[in-house]
């Protein structure tokens, strides 16, 4: 079939619509809903035979789906309707969410219904559950949508509030005031589920210091024996009593919660009547100036080397002769601060008596590499961007050159740009089913990318597929991954961290051991001799410089309209596949 999906933007489900579709041999071309007007000539251009919408924000035009099947993708239970309807489940602690898909009508998410699929609702962020959760339940309904498209006698079903089993509703925008946090009265949990149900958009507005900013990324922490000698704890609830990894602690009735990320409100122009930008970012950073202005010092807390109580980035297991490490930062973004971090718990853990390390990644990314919000917010975007690269690089070099150790990166998440690449510097990549990765960096103003691609990729896939994969800036699922050579083996959700370990049990005998280390030492050795690393490193950071200071601004202008997520003026050609076929029939 032509499949036309119609989106917002070109967001993780969407993502995952386009792999799968493309996957079961269908035509998919994309198209980013600016306009009514766009939005028909795409469909005129296109002429489907189905449009699905994984992800919109504003109805189809009535001109589109009265002529044409539109399906929409929506994340709440059959009857649920309205623009927050993950929000209002967290908020509302429900057991079990789901996923419909339903027809487009004049009644706003009131359609027909082609499909629903169910899920256990987990104690997460909203941006978390929607990755993951909706993603795989959206997935599965697609699936039966695609059967009953064959099935000529096929109908779907009217919504129909009088049936016992419609336990949705509608429900309106929800506010700020609908979950605003009481710090006198609100548990550490009820204020961690209020921040998860804002989280990723539009956060929870709230006022630290005097400051009036949307919380993101919280979790609860009860340990207070470890708390109780911080001077906050026993002053008024809602106070700062301490910092960790970028995270502020604010006391609560029953403890105290870890907020790691804020945006300042942004304030009302009176030159134009705007309101000014503002980004997302550690939270010490969005307070430094209120916390110096009122001669308050938050104590910092040290960090443990496994994972504690609380709000803590970089941690490590170690069992038997194996480390596994995890670095979970914020939307994958990787300061220049957090790749040295990160490398040098890397090399702490090289130096111990053990035959492996496992890098983990965080639950909600792997890595997506450079952190382009402080680099937008640095005083100089180009001095910041050359650190934060060269940390990257500082990191992938640590990897590489271990010889003594089998190293594994275990692609639990989603990862993109440099974070895959990082990745790759590993002996061994094992990814789980349903991960998108995004390997490469052209679409940020066609920016070069580093972090030895040019030596770690052609390694893998060879010179001509590395070519094809960073030109085409397409997403890649993890079975195209495995197949091209990139990742070396998937493994399903349910039984990842057993698979892993297996194989780890297989790479870690003996006489196995011995083997791959001794290959892996004379491999680095030929591969030094025939083009050092430090070679690769100058040619790309070349390039790499012109991106960040030469005369061509587009990386520049492409990261601040991406972390700013201004709107699409238009839909990239290599997504627009119709366009393409209107070009060549002309």
């Amino acid at each position: 079939m032509k499949i036309l999906l119609l989106c917002h933007a070109f967001n993780c489900l969407t993502q995952r619509f386009q792999s799968e579709l493309l996957g079961l041999g269908h035509q998919v071309s994309i198209e980013f809903d600016i306009n009514d007007e766009v939005t028909l000539d795409a469909v005129e251009g296109f002429q489907p035979d189905l449009i699905l919408a994984p992800f919109l924000k504003r109805a189809i035009p009535e001109v589109i789906w009265r002529d044409h099947l539109c399906l929409i993708v929506h994340p709440g239970i059959v009857g649920d309707r309205g623009p927050s309807s993950l929000d209002w489940a967290i908020l509302n602690r429900e057991q079990q969410w789901g996923v419909t898909i339903l027809q487009a009508s004049e009644v706003m998410d009131g359609g027909d219904i082609w499909a629903t699929e169910t899920f256990l609702m987990p104690t997460a962020s909203k941006s978390r559950i929607y990755r993951n959760q909706v993603t795989e339940a959206a997935i599965k309904a697609l699936r039966k949508v695609l059967q009953q498209l064959k099935d000529p006698t096929y109908s779907p079903e009217p919504l129909d509030y009088n049936r016992a089993e419609v336990a949705g509703r509608w429900r309106e925008l929800m506010r700020q005031a609908d979950r605003k946090i009481d710090w006198a009265v609100d548990s550490s949990e009820c204020i961690v589920t209020k921040i998860n149900s804002a989280d990723g958009n539009p956060g929870l507005l709230d006022r630290l210091l005097g400051v009036d900013c949307y919380l993101y990324n919280a979790c609860t922490d009860y340990s207070l024996e470890r708390l109780k000698g911080l001077e906050g704890l026993n002053s008024a609830k809602g106070e700062i009593i301490a910092k960790r990894d970028g995270a502020l602690c604010i006391a609560t009735v029953d403890g105290a919660v870890w907020v790691s990320h804020l945006r300042a409100k942004p304030s009302q122009s009176t030159l134009n009547h705007s309101k000014q930008r503002t980004l997302k970012l550690p939270a010490t950073l969005v307070l430094e100036s209120a916390l110096e202005a009122k001669g308050i010092e938050v104590p910092e807390l040290p960090v443990s080397e496994s994972k504690s109580e609380g709000f803590q980035e970089i941690w490590s297991r170690i069992e038997g002769d194996r480390a596994y490490l995890y670095f979970n930062f914020y939307n994958g973004a990787m300061s220049s601060d957090q790749c040295l971090r990160l490398r040098d718990a890397y090399l702490c853990l090289a130096r111990m008596d053990i035959k492996a390390i496992v890098l983990m990644g965080g639950e909600d990314f792997w890595s997506n590499g450079i952190h382009l919000n402080l680099i937008e917010v640095a005083e100089s975007p180009a001095d910041e961007s050359w650190r934060n690269i060269n940390g990257m690089n500082d990191l992938t070099q640590a990897i590489i050159e271990t010889t003594d150790i089998i190293t594994v990166s275990a692609i639990r998440a989603n990862a993109g740009a440099g974070g895959v690449f990082l990745a790759l510097a590993c002996d061994i990549v094992v990814i789980r089913e349903g991960v998108i990765l995004n390997p490469h960096y052209k679409g940020m103003g066609n920016l070069y990318g580093s972090e030895y691609w040019t030596y770690l990729l052609p390694k893998r896939v060879g010179q001509q597929v590395a070519e094809q994969i960073t030109r085409q800036r397409l997403p890649m699922m993890a079975e195209e991954a495995v197949e091209l050579g990139l990742a070396d083996q998937s493994f399903s959700s349910e039984r990842f961290e057993p698979e892993l370990n297996q194989l780890l049990d297989r790479c870690l005998t003996e006489a196995e051991f011995e083997s791959f280390i001794h290959t892996k030492r004379a491999e680095r050795l030929r591969d030094e001799a025939e083009k050092p690393l430090a070679e690769y490193r100058a040619e790309e950071l070349q390039q790499m410089k012109l991106n960040f200071y030469g005369f061509d601004p587009s990386y520049h202008v492409a990261r601040y309209h991406f972390v700013y997520k201004l709107p699409k003026a238009r839909t990239p050609s290599y997504l627009a596949m119709h366009r393409k076929i209107s070009k060549q029939a002309s």
